[in-house]
């Protein structure tokens, strides 16, 4: 795919349009910044409506943090914060094996994955965002003025952009760069959670946060749900080579984990027995996406389709820094999204590979595949000079000098600018 060459510093098109596929947290994200610096973002989501709930999400770091403030939702964000989600591991008669503080999953602020869509989509509504639920791409063309897009439902369109916030398993990476097979690694793990009565044979009112018990290459644990306290979220993880299964198959998924965690102790049986009335259920592997580029032409990859992992590689954050940087480097170029697209993936690329590193260890820490490495976890991480240790390394990671864009279009890109570190 191939796109015309494009003069640096010629005058901006008319309100520039770019199509966002995915309405998850990067592509909302994406949408409020391009519409606050003056172009139009429209976002297509195969979903009916925003996804509610799900598990939480966690920011850390100043950089993050400070990128949030520049947005305006950092208040916002606040109200709506979990305060932590502490993980306690116990062993099959409930007992305490080890309890990790709320800091250790929630950063500086933890939300849940819904309210921060939620948050995200009001505020690109108000920055002038159109959203297309319920549809999908199935091709993209890109010609001398743009992108042709058609869609499973809706009528033929053209935009001068268009980007994949679509996730791991990204649509428009598939479209415009060839299918998971390239890009997809899978990590030796698959994850699966859902929302479920929360009965008192469960026991969440003894202890706050998360609840898990881990036989060697599994791991199931469950919570209360923070807005619901009649209900409840389980959270399960296991071992297992890369299966064949449809992803959409929601009844396959449930019997692959039926048939992982069978005959387990603690809870597993209540956990299992109420995947029958799941309507939520997430399942996937834990995986890493890594696109050799960003950018092709006039189409673009933005947060997990770019460089993700499934969890505890950071994505969300990295997202938020990702949307932050890709507008405000196309508001700078008005008439070359080439140069845009390149310096954003210089800003971001190495920040991305590093945290995307964590995803790498997130199976194993959370199902070690033997009793050892089992104990062997539970011993270091009691120690309280590891932990602290860990934590400081986590934040540390996070830190990232960015760019001030300005929120309105018509500032020279040869403007002085300060910076968010």
């Amino acid at each position: 795919m191939t796109a015309p060459s494009e003069q640096i510093g010629s005058p901006r098109p008319a309100a520039r349009t770019v199509l966002i596929s995915g309405a998850g947290v990067a592509g909302p994200a994406l949408a409020h910044r391009l519409g606050r610096h003056g172009l139009r973002p429209t976002v297509v989501e195969i979903a009916p409506a925003l996804r509610p709930g799900g598990q939480a999400v966690d920011f850390r770091g100043g950089t993050q943090l400070r990128v949030l403030r520049r947005m305006g939702i950092l208040d916002e964000l606040h109200r709506v914060r979990t305060g932590g989600s502490p993980m306690t591991f116990v062993d099959a008669d409930g007992r305490e094996l080890l309890h990790l503080p709320a800091e250790f999953a929630g950063g500086d602020i933890e939300v849940l994955r819904g309210d921060l869509s939620r948050i995200l989509y009001e505020a690109s509504l108000a920055a002038g965002a159109e959203y297309l639920f319920g549809d999908s791409l199935t091709s993209l063309t890109e010609t001398a003025t743009g992108v042709d897009v058609t869609f499973r439902h809706g009528p033929p369109r053209t935009f001068d952009l268009v980007v994949g916030a679509d996730g791991l398993h990204s649509n428009v990476r598939r479209l415009a760069f060839g299918p998971d097979a390239d890009h997809v690694t899978h990590l030796g793990h698959y994850a699966a959670t859902w929302s479920l009565p929360n009965h008192p044979d469960l026991g969440l009112d003894l202890r706050p946060g998360s609840i898990g018990h881990n036989t060697p290459g599994r791991l199931a644990s469950v919570a209360a749900d923070r807005t619901d306290p009649s209900r409840a979220r389980a959270f399960l993880v296991f071992a297992s080579p890369e299966l064949a299964y449809d992803r959409h198959d929601t009844e396959a998924h449930k019997r692959l984990l039926r048939g992982a965690f069978a005959g387990l102790p603690w809870k597993v049986d209540r956990l299992l027995d109420s995947l029958g009335t799941a309507d939520d259920l997430y399942f996937d592997s834990i995986s890493r996406a890594d696109a050799p580029a960003w950018s092709t032409g006039r189409i673009a990859l933005l947060g997990d389709a770019a460089c993700g992992a499934t969890i505890g590689g950071m994505g969300t954050g990295t997202a938020i820094l990702g949307a932050y940087v890709l507008a405000g480097e196309l508001s700078r170029s008005p008439g070359g999204h080439r140069a845009a697209f390149a310096r954003y993936e210089s800003l971001l690329r190495a920040y991305a590979q590093d945290r995307q590193k964590g995803g790498d260890r997130t199976g194993r820490f959370l199902a070690p595949s033997s009793n050892p490495g089992l104990r062997l976890r539970n011993t270091l991480l009691g120690r309280r000079r590891v932990l602290a240790w860990m934590l400081k390394a986590a934040k540390d990671g996070t830190a990232l000098t960015l760019p001030d864009y300005p929120d309105y279009p018509d500032r020279p890109a040869n403007s002085p600018s300060a910076h968010v570190h």
